[in-house]
């Protein structure tokens, strides 16, 4: 079939194709969009790669020009030992040899173990992320969920345990991968250079609901990241409202503290949880493991129709609950007075 269009198909589609691999390289999740010194290292070590790869292939891609339209008696007679040794042997083993010593040497700066100020514990579970701060300090620890607060400027050294399966722990825009091993601890050394919002996400296929294990690092000021860190230390206010108090009736008449903190409310005394803990719930950025931003509809949702979100997760669905029961419930756990 001819195409009479100015532009041919084939000419679109590699237009689409180059702007689709371009788009790639910015975003929240891009490799090659670094924001920290880490990621920086790799991206440079990937764009080196690639040029390497490019000119390669471009050589390659000329011979094999050269071979096929040169006229036969215009062409440069080599001999098929030589052409074998040099082209087969020698060529590969030289530029292979290269780019292999070049990114060996350069992710030796990424392997360092620098013995920054600020450790965090995260825990990938089943499928989200348990964030413990000054978890060596008693009394002064707290946790949260899906969501790692790091002051601009400074290395943060990130302790990852796994209780259950293998995950992997990837924020594209400040560092690599690491993975998460149940039965060990790997660190991962992570800094960002400006104030912003980074996503991460499980990387190591993890179960249904892996594609829904992401979590965000915040990057902030030095002055507002001791602010939320004070702010997350303290325990929940006692609800002052009647519909504050009746949503509180309500947590503990439906068990919910088997499975969540609240730090301030007496009713939670198991430490064997498996669910988040919902302190501060207010004041994250995003629900049910980083894929719902934090709205009271989307936190009454998740409470309603757990499974109906993320199937096969351990928080069950309470569907019997009246609309008012969603929003005293809502109400407290939001710490609204």
């Amino acid at each position: 079939m001819h195409d009479d269009s100015p532009i041919s198909f084939t000419t679109r589609a590699g237009i689409a194709a180059t702007l689709a691999l371009l788009a790639g390289c910015e975003g929240v999740q891009s490799s090659l969009a670094p924001k920290g010194p880490a990621a920086a290292e790799i991206a440079h070590i990937s764009w080196i790669m690639f040029i390497g790869a490019a000119l390669i292939l471009l050589l390659v891609m000329t011979l094999a020009l050269y071979a096929m339209y040169r006229a036969p008696d215009k062409r440069i007679p080599v001999a098929a030992n030589k052409l074998i040794i040099a082209g087969g042997v020698a060529f590969p083993a030289v530029t292979l040899t290269a780019l292999l010593v070049y990114g060996v040497w350069s992710m030796g700066s990424l392997r360092g173990d620098p013995q920054p100020t600020l450790t965090i514990d995260v825990i990938g579970k089943q499928w989200w992320w348990e964030v413990h701060y000054q978890r060596d300090v008693p009394g002064a620890g707290f946790a949260t969920a899906n969501e790692i607060h790091i002051p601009v400027g400074v290395q943060a050294k990130i302790r990852l345990h796994s209780n259950d399966v293998i995950h992997s722990f990837w924020v594209p825009n400040l560092a690599g991968k690491m993975d998460v091993m149940p039965g060990q601890v790997n660190s991962l050394v992570i800094q960002a250079d400006k104030e912003g919002v980074f996503r991460g996400q499980c990387a190591e296929f993890c179960g249904a609901q892996h594609a829904r294990m992401a979590f965000f690092v915040i990057a902030q000021p030095r002055d507002k990241f001791d602010a939320w860190m004070a702010q997350q230390r303290a325990p929940m206010a006692a609800p002052t409202s009647d519909m504050g108090r009746r949503g509180q009736q309500i947590f503990r008449d439906n068990r919910c503290m088997e499975c969540h903190a609240v730090r301030g409310n007496d009713a939670a005394v198991n430490s064997a949880r498996n669910g988040p803990d919902l302190t501060h719930i207010a004041s994250r950025t995003h629900l049910a493991g980083g894929t719902l931003p934090n709205t009271r509809d989307n936190l009454k949702r998740i409470i309603a129709d757990s499974q109906g979100i993320k199937p096969g997760s351990h928080m069950p669905a309470f569907p019997d609950l009246s609309a008012d029961a969603l929003e005293a419930l809502a109400s407290y756990l939001e710490g609204s007075p």
